[in-house]
């Protein structure tokens, strides 16, 4: 028999057993769903981790409170507190030869309420004016407060004033922070993810301010730093932790802060990632399993049925690697109609995640043709059994069996 030919007895076969074959496939399509769900979400997030990085630039340096530990996290140090950046340090940090700028940062959630009496709960970083050029931001209304500036002044990020204000220019107006009035001199452009912070849903404050008023606190949460360019950024990072190890008077192995650059966050995220999409990618793989076992019991059941038509085929001539042939795309066919739904439906759950879940989502040509793959293997593994069973049969037993 040909090719064609075989395939059209494989879509007749399927056709007259639709609910049996509907069933038999089900496990196929919730595996392959679950696969390229897992396989988008990770791969959406991987770009979303690289486009942070673009907008904080190749060249900056992160410099955090106790010490990171690759697996254990950041954990406390030296004076068994994480709590170890001042001002000192920044002092210390801008002296080094090649770094461009440094924005010293503290930052807390606070409840904001506008003047009109509408509120949101939002990050507010207490930042000096180095902060827009370190972190590569503008100021598309209004002003940025000046250096020490110990006025009560607020910068908006862009969604925060629509929020507050809706379609109001928020210039000039007041704002409440931990029941403190602040004047609004400034709204952001808007810019979206800068590392871990989205960038529009943030309120800037004077640094002196945020440290004497907000927090009465000395200690600064992150120091951001920009070298001169990306070539010099790991000369800069050592430089930096030497400097820091002198100034806190620690040795590396009792090291309390951390710098770390931003590439090396999309690397160590990335990797986490990996894991993760794979992990889940595996635990969804296990409906395949069960959607080949379920496709091995039908055709095991379908040679049964149909064992005369068997024993009469090979009577008029067929050979036996005609008749494995055509149970195994028969089988092939079956998971390869359940990969193609489990594409399109894991392909609309991705797009209904990144919608209302706010998950960035990738359906990569990698996942599609790894399903595909995946799935015709699960066909050939778990159908071959029953073809070679049908092929194997004696042509006059065949024909006598009731």
């Amino acid at each position: 028999m040909k090719f064609y030919d075989l395939l059209k007895e494989a879509f007749k076969s399927i056709i007259s057993n639709k609910l049996r074959s509907g069933l038999t496939i089900l496990g196929i399509v919730i595996g392959i769903t679950a696969i390229i769900a897992m396989l988008s979400i990770g791969e959406g997030a991987k770009r979303q981790l690289a486009q942070s990085v673009e907008n904080l630039g190749s060249n900056q340096l992160n410099v955090l409170p106790g010490f990171i530990q690759p697996g254990r996290g950041i954990v406390s140090a030296g004076r068994g507190t994480a709590q170890s950046l001042k001002m000192r340090d920044v002092d210390v940090i801008k002296k080094i030869e090649g770094v461009k700028a440094v924005s010293p940062e503290v930052s807390r959630r606070f409840q904001i309420v506008s003047s009109s009496g509408k509120n949101t709960n939002v990050l507010v970083i207490g930042v000096t004016p180095e902060y827009l050029l370190v972190r590569n931001s503008k100021v598309e209304k209004g002003y940025f407060f000046k250096e020490n500036d110990l006025n009560r002044f607020a910068v908006l990020g862009p969604t925060v004033a629509e929020d507050l204000f809706g379609e109001e220019d928020p210039i000039g107006k007041t704002i409440r922070i931990n029941k403190i009035n602040f004047k609004v001199i400034g709204v952001l452009e808007a810019k979206g993810s800068v590392g871990f912070v989205n960038a529009d849903e943030v309120v800037l404050v004077p640094l002196l301010v945020m440290q004497k008023i907000l927090t009465g606190s000395e200690y600064l949460s992150l120091i951001a730093v920009q070298a001169e360019s990306s070539e010099l950024v790991d000369k800069v990072k050592d430089d930096i932790t030497n400097a820091l190890l002198k100034e806190h008077k620690v040795s590396s192995e009792n090291q309390d802060f951390s710098v770390i650059a931003a590439q090396q966050f999309l690397n160590t995220f990335n990797s986490l990632i990996n894991t993760m999409t794979i992990f889940l990618a595996s635990i969804a793989a296990i409906s395949l399993l069960v959607g080949g076992i379920g496709i091995m019991n039908m055709m095991l059941t379908s040679v049964t049925e149909r064992i005369k038509e068997i024993g009469l085929r090979k009577a008029i001539g067929a050979k036996k690697k005609e008749i494995l042939a055509q149970f195994l795309i028969e089988s092939i066919v079956l998971t390869l109609i359940g990969g193609i739904i489990g594409i399109f439906l894991g392909s609309l759950l991705s797009i209904a995640v990144s919608k209302f879940a706010n998950i960035t989502s990738d359906v990569s040509l990698f996942s599609i043709i790894l399903s595909i793959t995946f799935s015709s293997l699960v066909g050939i593994i778990f159908g071959y059994l029953p073809a070679k069973r049908a092929a194997e049969l004696n042509p006059i037993d065949a024909l006598r069996y009731e």
